[in-house]
């Protein structure tokens, strides 16, 4: 239904209030209006005056024609001189005459079916996403200054396995971090965790061979070793009791994923000796251990080691710094390192050695220790803000520890309709959370919601933090 220009101008008020006060008004502004025009307002939508717009808000006359002209670019706004501005809906079907358009694969489909990224990437709790707001990217923008191509042209050729300072500033970082001492061979640099576990599937198992997952899993881990063929089952992980009801068709699977020395999504420390006792269980043939949110305090929760010729360790920066880096890491054993980096190389090529050369520096010079350091902090305060203010709620059976990592994971009763109920945060108070039971297996009834710390603080985390009480409180009650 189309609103009308006052309802327009309070709906743009909050979505601009929704968004972290510490970004620029350009970025908020965009934001806001994107969030508008994709998930709440009709095609055809009119924007109130800009006029009207910069006085509710605050922004300056430029401020809002940079926003304009960029939703202009991206096909979301039309404007006619004098007349105004139009909200764009991105078409859902072909226009008449066209032809339909080619079937997606089963596999594809399959995904998206069990999809858990969602088309909304900023917000306050949303999920995997560090403080980008605060990274210092003026240091990060410096350091590509000074490292120029004049400098150094090998920098835009292609790599082989990756940039060597880097690896020998990971192998530092491993080290003071995890106490883990490994060989610069056996560190390749990858895109991002993603790919270098798509790289595992691609280089060390075959189409049907099995991966075995906790319950609940990392869904991204999930969708790429479905995506590359691999045969998928689930064994149940509970905190204080470990690995229960294992079936004897998980014995000897290719591979074992596991998350790192916290797991995730429930956010909590992983003891080793529950992943050794699972080890000792299914003999897999592969470990593979993700350490999807480093934390320094728990360096020891890693199974991992650098000697065991069936051990795979990934990592990646996107959660340390920021998601648009792409950079991750796997460290490999040494009579498989040669092997994978040269699949990577026929199915992949590789590149990247400019961001490859910043991070390396920014590493070296000791900022990403300092970052960490800051971060984790401010982190362990947010959760803290956010475990007091959900605790009590009706329907919460437990809540994660708060802890210096991006992730909080509230548990719920059994019969709550979690998939519901985030649905229901996102409808009514423009929440994007995660619901737990879709990465959990068949046998595992588990509910819960999986929330995201990193883009919202102070002020603003405490109001919205009493709107997601509020929500859940009312869904419940009214259950």
């Amino acid at each position: 239904m189309q609103r009308s220009l006052e309802e327009a101008l309070s709906d743009i008020e909050t979505a601009w209030q929704r968004q972290p006060d510490r970004l620029n008004k350009q970025v908020r502004l965009e934001q806001a209006l994107t969030t508008l025009i994709e998930q709440q307002w009709i095609d055809g939508q009119r924007l109130p005056p800009h006029r009207q717009i910069c006085q509710r808000i605050g922004v300056a006359r430029n401020t809002l024609a940079g926003v304009i002209e960029l939703l202009q670019s991206r096909h979301l706004l039309t404007t006619q001189h004098g007349r105004g501005s139009w909200s764009l809906r991105p078409a859902v079907s072909p226009p008449m005459g066209e032809a339909s358009p080619v079937a997606l694969s089963q596999r594809a489909q399959r995904i998206l079916g069990t999809s858990g990224a969602s088309p909304i990437q900023s917000g306050a709790f949303v999920p995997g996403i560090p403080d980008i707001a605060r990274f210092p990217m003026r240091r990060w923008r410096t350091l590509y200054a000074t490292l120029t191509v004049p400098q150094n042209a090998l920098l835009l050729s292609y790599s082989s396995g990756g940039y060597g300072p880097l690896k020998r500033e990971i192998a530092d970082f491993l080290r003071r971090g995890r106490g883990i001492e490994c060989a610069l061979e056996q560190i390749i640099i990858t895109d991002g965790t993603h790919h270098g576990l798509e790289l595992c599937a691609l280089a060390l198992a075959d189409h049907g061979d099995r991966v075995v997952m906790d319950s609940p899993c990392y869904w991204g881990a999930r969708n790429v070793f479905q995506a590359t063929g691999l045969g998928i089952h689930q064994c149940r992980w509970q905190p204080g009791t470990g690995y229960r009801d294992l079936s004897p068709a998980l014995h000897s699977p290719r591979m074992l994923y596991l998350t790192g020395a916290r797991h995730y999504p429930l956010s909590v420390p992983m003891p080793i000796e529950d992943k050794r006792a699972l080890v000792e269980q299914l003999s897999p043939e592969l470990l593979i251990e993700d350490d999807y949110e480093f934390f320094e305090a728990h360096h020891r929760g890693l199974l991992f080691s650098p000697d065991d010729g069936r051990s795979i360790l990934a990592g990646s920066f996107s959660k340390l710094m920021f998601p648009g880096l792409r950079l991750g890491y796997l460290v490999v054993p040494r009579a498989l390192s040669g092997a994978i980096n040269r699949v990577r190389s026929e199915v992949f090529r590789e590149g990247r050695m400019l961001d490859q050369a910043v991070l390396a520096r920014f590493m070296a010079d000791g900022d990403l220790d300092r970052w960490c350091r800051r971060i984790n902090r401010e982190y362990l305060q947010r959760q803290q803000t956010l475990y007091d203010l959900l605790a009590d709620l009706p329907g919460v059976i437990d809540i994660s520890p708060p802890a210096g990592t991006i992730t909080l994971c509230v548990t719920l009763a059994t019969d709550i309709d979690d998939v519901r109920l985030a649905r229901h945060l996102l409808n009514q108070y423009r929440l994007l959370v995660k619901p737990l039971s879709p990465v959990c297996a068949a046998n595992d009834p588990r509910r819960g919601l999986v929330l995201g710390i990193g883009m919202v603080e102070g002020d603003t985390l405490e109001r919205l933090g009493r709107q997601l009480a509020e929500g859940i409180r009312g869904f419940v009650e009214r259950s």
